[in-house]
This record gives structure tokens, sequence and C-alpha cells, in this order.
């Protein structure tokens, strides 16, 4: 319990930490949302009241129509429109016009009233309809020469324009239409998103039937807006609110987009802090979504929630390590009284260890010294080959030793019994194989092999006149459990296997089939000797 109290006090105090900073975080996040709430909240409200204020500039333009019983001169409609000072006062507003409503076939008569009134032909277009009912433009303010055209169109014919006047037709209400691209048929370059709205005059309905007898002044009074000027107008009052603003006909969708304010959102927090309106324009859905800007400032910095879980965290930590030094400080008699004792039993191990090896190597070593006493014709000889073999086991143990008694490069192993024998330089490219280690075993046994094959390559192969005759390679096989080393001598003639077999050779057999329990194959070429070993490899 005493090893997990550090690690416990951590985590209670850094979850306790963080448990603030989340709620602070919340609180950062919520506070956010609701100024934002409120900034959005304002910028609707100056579109409403922008829009508000031009619709009342249309019930003004119907209550004159309906003073005068709808019969209205283009003089006086444009001395009243002239009074407005609409590029002042009414920004965003395009126009206002009259529509006559007549039935299909009386294009005649339409045609001989707006010749009278503006001095100059206009005909009803288009001209094939397939619509019961005509409703061409009669009146439009301003009319100046862009807008000379659009005298005579049938709005009925167009199907945006058609379902606000039907609804405009039923009732004595305002009706916007849907999305219109302001200017197409006027011979205009560039065309402008915008909406018209309409209301009735004079125009008598019943459940079937729609009146227009009095035709002279049957219609409907209509204002086009230019979305774009009308809602940057709205949104340009001081102060400048920091808000992108999405204008929607209906529904959010690309077709359908009324507006959208130059002043891109801020992309960190457009994502979080998204504000949705729904709203009703002259009985017509819009959405109005508002995301903020670069220049929407959060009412409390989001640096306070990390600093609070840093500063926790760093609580935590320093409580912790205190824990883990008064830990420390009941832990360090005990840890040292286990490593007193377990440093006396890695002595004595170590010592039974050594006294192992040098009994096994004692052991070695007599049996090298009779077999070649047997062998060996005087004493010099003898003292020759000894000592020859002596170097080749200390080479290995030297190896051994090096590695503190783990492992043995065979590569290595090679190089350095070969160099006793044939020099230390040796030629490249007589050696080749992938690195193989080896254990103790293993490297005293083939370090005698390696230098008993290379003593007898000495004396009886072309390697004592060029050691480039030798070629040593090896492979492993098996998945890595078995080694292959091939020895080949080559630049003899008529070498034959000989008749006697040597200690020399008996200490190789000895070595590779019962020491490592592997298997050794000589085969003698007509131009040299080549000796195959192949013994399995430990872990």
């Amino acid at each position: 319990m005493k090893k997990l109290f550090p690690i416990v006090a951590f985590i209670a105090v850094a979850l306790i930490s963080l448990t603030m900073a989340g709620f602070a975080y919340f609180a950062t996040q919520e506070a956010a949302r609701i100024k934002f709430e409120g900034t959005a909240d304002d910028a609707l409200n100056r579109i409403e009241s922008r829009i508000d204020l031009h619709l009342s500039l249309l019930r003004s333009t119907q209550a004159l129509f309906d003073a005068r019983n709808g019969d209205i001169t283009r003089g006086e409609f444009k001395a009243f429109f002239a009074a407005l000072d609409i590029d002042d006062n009414f920004a965003g507003l395009r126009g206002i016009g009259f529509l006559r409503l007549a039935k299909t076939g009386d294009e005649a008569t339409l045609e001989r009233d707006i010749l009278r009134d503006h001095g100059s032909a206009h005909p009803v277009y288009p001209a094939i309809t397939q619509q019961q009912w005509r409703t061409p433009i009669v009146l439009f303010e301003p009319l100046d020469t862009s807008n000379q055209s659009i005298i005579g169109f049938d709005m009925f014919t167009d199907p945006v324009r058609r379902a606000a006047i039907e609804k405009a037709m039923a009732d004595d209400q305002q009706h916007a239409s849907g999305l219109v691209q302001l200017g197409q048929g006027q011979g205009l370059e560039q065309t402008f998103p915008g909406f018209l709205v309409f209301v009735r005059l004079n125009v008598e309905t019943a459940p079937d039937v729609i009146n227009a007898s009095r035709s002279s002044t049957a219609g409907f009074l209509y204002a086009s807006f230019r979305a774009r000027d009308l809602f940057q107008v709205a949104l340009s009052k001081a102060p400048l609110l920091p808000v992108n603003v999405e204008i929607f006909d209906g529904e959010p969708g690309a077709d359908n987009l009324l507006f959208r304010s130059e002043a891109p959102p801020a992309e960190s927090l457009g994502g979080r802090l998204l504000a949705r309106r729904d709203i009703v324009v002259a009985g017509r859905p819009w959405t109005v979504l508002f995301r903020p800007t670069s220049a929407f400032a959060l009412p409390s910095s989001r640096a306070i929630p990390v600093m609070l879980g840093l500063f926790g965290l760093l609580l935590a930590g320093a409580i912790a390590l205190v824990a883990r030094y008064q830990e420390r400080a009941y832990e360090a008699k005990s840890l040292l009284h286990e490593a007193t004792e377990k440093s006396l039993l890695e002595k004595e191990l170590i010592l039974q260890e050594m006294k192992h090896r040098i009994k096994n190597s004692i052991t070695r070593v007599l049996a090298i010294a009779r077999q070649t006493a047997s062998q060996a014709t005087d004493v010099k000889e003898f003292s020759a080959s000894f000592s020859a073999r002596l170097q080749a086991m200390a080479a290995s143990q030297d190896m051994l030793t090096r590695s503190r008694w783990q492992k043995a490069d065979l590569g290595d192993l090679l190089h350095t019994e070969l160099g006793q024998v044939f020099g230390k330089e040796l030629p490249e490219g007589i050696l080749s194989g992938p690195e193989v280690l080896l254990d103790e075993t293993t490297t005293q046994a083939l370090g005698l092999t390696f230098h008993e094959l290379a003593t007898n390559a000495l004396k009886y192969g072309e390697a004592g006149n060029s050691v480039g005759a030798l070629k040593v390679d090896w492979r492993v096989e098996e998945q890595g459990r078995t080694l292959v080393l091939t020895w080949c001598e080559t630049g003899q003639e008529k070498l034959e296997a000989p008749a006697r077999t040597g200690f020399g050779t008996k200490l190789i057999d000895l070595n590779v089939t019962r020491e490592l329990r592997g298997t050794i194959k000589r085969d003698f070429q007509a131009d040299g000797l080549k000796v195959e070993i192949r013994i399995p490899l430990t872990g």
C-alpha cells in the first residue's frame, strides 16, 4: 500500500484539478455562447428593423392607391416616388411597381393603356402563356434607361413570382417571393439575388373565381429588393457587429442563399458558436445563420482552464514527489540489506562458476596434452603443437571474457584463429556470412576446430603458399536453428584422402560431433578440399 500511495495521491489531486479545469472550460464556453447569442439577436433585430422599414413603404404606397381608388397616373406615381428619396433612406430597395391584373387574351387592351401612360409601345411579354391570368408591369419607379424594358413584363409567367402573386390574391397581406435574380431580361451583364413583396389592390376573391372586372385598377403593388444592399446597410450600423451572416430563403442550401456577409467566420470559433434564427418575412420563411468573426472577443480567456489544469497537475506532481521521497526513506534500509545479501550470493555463484570453468579448462588442456604427446616425435614438435592449441583456446577464452562470458561472434572468432595461423592481416573476401553469436561451449569447441583446420591447410594445402586459396562461408538454416559452415581449400592437384587419421582430425571430429552434437563432411576433390560442418544453435 505504501508503494501505491504516491500514485493514488497524484491521481486524486490530478482528478480534482482537471475536474475544476473542466468546469472552468465549460463555463467559459457557455459564457461565450451566451454572449454570441446576444450578438446574433442584435444583428437579427437590425435586419428585421430594416425589412420592416422597407415594407412600411410598400404599405404607404398601398394607402396612396387605395385613397385614389387605384387611379394613379404615371406622373403622380413618379412624383410620389421622388419624394421618398430612396437612395438615402431606403438602400437596397430597387423600386416599386404596379402590376395590372387581366385575363389572358386581353393583351391588346393592356398594351393600349401602357401606350397612353408611357407615350411609347411596350408589348406584353412573354407573348405566349399557358396561364389564365396576365400581370404585366405597367408602372415602375425609378424608371431609368436600364428599367425601360421591364414595362410589359408578365410576372405571372415566372413560377417563383407567380407563387407569391397567387398567395397575394387570396388576402390583403403582403407576400414575399422566393429567391429571384434581379436584372434578368433587361440586357444587364450582371444579375443580383433578391426578392419581391406583393400586395393586392382592388382584387376581389371568391372560392373559385377571381373577379377582375375593375380591370383599370385591379392588380398588385410590389417592391423589389436587392438582397446584398439591403442587408449590408442593416448590418453596417455602428457599432459593427463581429458576426458573419448567411440568409437563406427557406432551409440552408447553396441554391437558396440570399446573402452572405463579406467578413469570413473565424475558423477556431465557427464550428462551436453557431446561432440559427428562423424568421418569417411577408409570409415567407427564412433561415438566418450567424457565426463569429475574428473580431469576436471571448468573455474570458481560454487560457484560464488550461492554466488551472496545469497548476493542478503540478500540485499533484509535487504531492506525489514528496510521498515518493517518504516512501524511499522507508525502503532504503531494506534495500541496503537486500543488496548486501544479493552481493554475497552473487560472489558465491561467481566463485562456483569459476571453479567449474577452471576444472573444465584443466581437463581439456590435459586431454590435448596427452593426445599431442602421443602423436609427437620429439619434445620440440610437442611444444610447438601444444602451444598453438593452447593459444587457440586462449583466443576463444579472451573473446568470451571481453563479452563478459555472454556471446562471441563467429566472424570475429574465425578472423582471430586464422590470423594466428596465417598472420593477422587476412585478405578480403576469404570470410563471408551473416552475424552469428555463439555461446561459451560452441565458441571454445569451434575455436579449436578452426585452429586445427587452419593448421592442416597451412601444412598440406595450397593456403600455405597463398591464403587466398582458402574460402570460408557460413549461413543459418531451419529458421535460425542450424549453422552450416563450408571450408574450401583450392589450388591442389590430385588430392586424395589421407591413409592415417591424425590427432588434429580426431580433435575436429570430437569437437563437432560430441561436443557440439553436429556433423562434419570432408570432400577430397581433384583441385582441393571442401569441409561442411553443420551444428545446432542454442537460443
